[in-house]
């Protein structure tokens, strides 16, 4: 492939605006379509932004090209959970040992336009709006789109979808049965709301991730730069205390009166964003192959979308940047090598971080305030300070380094086991420290 043929990026999300980047740095032309208008003008959709975590491995893809600053500017850094309970004070519990390492709130919109304008000031990047993919040859890479002056047609040698779970490019490979696809929604559905400034400050403590544990439900709260809070509600989808069984303003201002009683004082718009703001909807969608005839490409929540719990989506995606990026390089760019390697070195990692997303779930809205898990919190943090570097818990693993999810998993499962063993080597001394001094006594 010589440097004059053209690359299609559909989707000019998160992932698509970085791997255009990355295209272009290795001397690529790329074409990127989006569906959506340009997000830099207009209104953004309303109740859609679920702010992101930003944590090392999104860092280091930005790194690579000389963002992480420039996005650093517009984030706010979280250094623990802050725990909000029904009844008495909010508890920081802290991601790391050392107290001092934090995962970066920041605005899904800032943190696309931001690619999105790096994207574009790169030479033989152009875009494409309100350009829907409505059919796609993977033989030829013929493309068709949808656009308001009528259906207009394009040509690829390479097309990489980069659209997200519901990607029309997989969608495409699926007509084609060039792959097979599964999605697994949750019986939960996310809404947003808003927590403004209060005085003009934060309402909250902006330097935590708030949680508001109900056992079967949650509320979280993300910091802005222009202090107010990105709340958003992870509720089931029916039954009872579901978002099917709240509608009117009495029964909604009760409930949270209930449940989430810090909350109504400082959000005067909850009843309205509440009533109006959408439902999403939560899910892991898997797909094999990621690729079709080495010219047809999947990457992001377009190959395996994941549930937001670990807040590692947009990590993941970009991770995944860098490993194509990666391939390329040890392929000499021989795209119908590249992408077969690409999937073969991340479906493992990528059904490991949607295994932890999942579990993490369970954690956020129910186990995080019993005192059973902060005790064990507290003794993890502690083997971490007398054994640095030999126990790292999972949390800092994913969040703060750039192990691959799979070899997380499994120096996990190593570490759990040891201690077990430490722990059943420690009773069975003080047993027989116990049997010991029992015979001198009788004697």
């Amino acid at each position: 492939m010589s440097e004059r043929d053209e690359i299609a990026v559909v989707g000019a999300g998160l992932a698509g605006c970085l791997l255009a980047c990355y295209l272009a740095r290795r001397g690529y032309p790329v074409a990127l379509y989006e569906r959506r208008p340009d997000p830099r003008v207009g209104t953004p959709e309303r109740g859609r932004s679920i702010n992101l975590a930003l944590a090392d491995r999104g860092l280091d893809a930005l790194r690579r090209i000389g963002l992480e600053e420039q996005v650093l500017a517009d984030a706010l850094p979280m250094r623990g959970r802050m725990i909000h309970p029904v009844v008495g004070e909010p508890q920081l519990q802290p991601y790391s040992a050392s107290g001092d390492l934090a995962i970066n709130s920041i605005g899904r919109g800032a943190l696309n336009n931001t690619l999105l304008e790096a994207a574009t000031k790169l030479p033989g990047v152009r875009v494409a709006f309100d350009h829907r993919l409505v059919g796609l040859d993977p033989a030829t890479g013929e493309m068709t789109f949808e656009t308001p002056q009528g259906t207009v047609t394009a040509h690829a040698q390479v097309v990489l979808g980069a659209d997200g779970a519901g990607s029309a490019v997989r969608g495409q490979l699926l007509e084609h049965d060039l792959l097979t696809e599964s999605a697994d929604f949750l019986d939960y559905g996310y809404k947003e709301l808003t927590i403004p400034p209060l005085g003009g400050d934060f309402a909250l403590d902006p330097g935590a991730l708030h949680i508001w544990p109900r056992g079967t439900s949650m509320m979280i709260a993300l910091p802005n730069p222009d202090r107010s809070f990105t709340c958003t509600l992870f509720w089931p989808t029916h039954g009872t205390a579901s978002f099917a069984s709240l509608g009117s303003k009495a029964a909604i201002e009760r409930y949270f009166a209930q449940h989430y009683p810090d909350v109504p004082p400082l959000a005067p718009t909850l009843v309205d964003d509440y009533q109006h703001n959408p439902i999403g909807l939560l899910g892991t969608v898997r797909c094999d192959p990621w690729q079709a005839g080495g010219r047809v490409g999947l990457l992001g929540d377009a190959a395996h979308a994941i549930v937001p719990f670990y807040g590692q989506g947009a990590n993941c995606a970009f991770e995944d940047v860098v490993e194509l990026d990666r391939c390329l390089d040890e392929c000499a760019d021989d795209w119908s090598a590249a992408l077969p390697l690409f999937q073969q070195r991340r479906q493992d990692n990528a059904e490991a971080i949607a295994q932890m997303a999942l579990t993490n779930f369970v954690e956020m809205r129910d186990k995080v305030a019993s005192p059973v898990y902060q005790t064990r919190k507290k003794i993890e943090h502690a083997l971490e300070r007398a054994l640095p570097g030999r126990y790292v818990s999972e949390y800092e693993l994913v969040s703060f380094s750039t192990l691959p999810y799979a070899q997380v998993q499994r120096r996990v499962r190593r570490q759990y086991q040891a201690v077990g063993a430490m722990a059943v080597g420690v009773l069975a001394a003080l047993a027989g420290a116990a049997v010991a001094l029992g015979r001198r006594r009788r004697r």
